[in-house]
């Protein structure tokens, strides 16, 4: 099965949370309402390296992932 790149999520044990999962590497879910990401990965030292100058990136790209979503079923 191939997945989106992205996929927004929710559980009510957390009502105020918006997560966004990213499901390519280095996966990882972040919920918007305060930034945590939580990586799915497990990374080497020189991983980290990399990953350093990648994650802003990516958690500006889940960020707009969601916007447009949401802009989405305003419409």
């Amino acid at each position: 099965m191939e997945l989106p790149k992205f996929i927004l999520g929710d559980n009510t044990d957390w009502p105020n949370a918006i997560f966004v999962i990213h499901t390519e590497y280095p996966r990882f879910i972040i919920n918007l309402e305060d930034d945590e990401v939580e990586w799915l990965e497990d990374f080497t030292k020189e991983d980290e390296k990399e990953l350093e100058s990648e994650a802003e990136s990516l958690i500006e790209q889940a960020t707009a992932f969601y916007d447009r979503e949401v802009s989405r079923y305003e419409d």
